[in-house]
């Protein structure tokens, strides 16, 4: 709707994980190098955690995107949950392993046989998990069985665990003592700092083909101050600004549409508010008694 308005080709702010789209902070190019650290190196088990809408799912995707799978065979599951069920099954639809009317001893043995059919041909063979907080001990149990599978001297499978920072919290349980000690690489992916979320805001727009200024500083202090630097909550406040500025036939976006925005806000997970307005004229207000001046506030 918006698009022609601010000479854009596509949404810059989608909330669906685009590879195409990824701005690499440092925070986030130290995450994906130990993504692809753990998809390369014969390690034991790869741990990234991070919150909900950091970008985790993002990393993962453009790894899909740039790996080599003629030297890695990769297997996804993303849609885990507390009642996950067999993870045998769930690894064997991950690697197009054949599973209808087989009982769990003969599949276990196919996947012991598909990893050492691929690790002959040499070729790494490697589990990513996703949302791996939902897995409960017995799963987590059960995957650890499967880093059994090795030679004298290299794994068959390389695991990598991606979820919110409860993973950790989980691993840490007394029960799971075993699988933690297989955790060879770990990374707690954090939210943007404010130079982050600028770069991240004016990334966007330029990668969909806009002007980089569209969001005046004032209004990316709002946006950085509700969202705590969280990507997913970002694009949320950031699209629904594009649409408030077209709808006032503005082509930038201020102050003044940026606090509408969050005022407006009652969902999404954007949990700061308060009333900012009323807090912004009463720091002007003081501003203006002390130094005489009225000061624009940027955060």
């Amino acid at each position: 709707m918006y698009l022609p308005h601010f000479d854009l080709s596509q949404k810059p702010f989608s909330l669906i994980p685009d590879p195409d789209f990824l701005h690499f902070s440092k925070k986030h190019r130290a995450a994906y190098s130990m993504l692809e650290y753990g998809i390369y190196e014969q390690t034991g088990i790869t741990v990234v955690t991070g919150e909900v809408g950091s970008g985790k799912t993002t990393l993962i995707r453009h790894l899909l995107n740039q790996i080599n799978h003629n030297q890695l065979s990769v297997g996804l599951i993303s849609n885990t949950h507390e009642s996950l069920g067999d993870l045998t099954y769930w690894i064997a639809m991950a690697f197009g392993i054949e599973h209808k009317g087989r009982d769990k001893t003969t599949l276990y043995r196919d996947i012991q046989d598909y990893f050492i059919t691929r690790y002959a041909s040499g070729r790494n063979v490697v589990l990513i998990v996703d949302e791996a907080q939902n897995m409960n001990a017995q799963a987590l149990e059960e995957l650890r069985l499967f880093t059994n599978i090795n030679t004298q001297k290299d794994n068959l499978l390389h695991i990598m665990l991606v979820g919110q920072p409860e993973l950790s919290t989980k691993l840490q349980q007394p029960n799971l003592f075993q699988i933690a000690q297989r955790v060879s690489v770990e990374y707690h992916l954090n939210p943007l700092n404010w130079e982050e979320t600028c770069a991240y805001i004016r990334h966007r727009l330029a990668t969909a083909g806009g002007a980089e200024d569209i969001f005046d500083n004032n209004a990316l202090g709002v946006i950085f101050y509700h969202t705590g630097g969280i990507p997913r909550l970002i694009n949320t406040l950031c699209d629904y600004a594009l649409v408030h500025a077209y709808a006032m036939d503005k082509v930038k976006v201020d102050l003044d549409i940026a606090m509408e925005v969050v005022s407006g806000r009652k969902i999404s997970g954007i949990n700061r508010f308060i009333k900012l307005k009323e807090e912004v004229e009463a720091v002007r207000r003081t501003l203006r008694e002390t130094t005489g001046r009225d000061i624009a506030i940027v955060g």
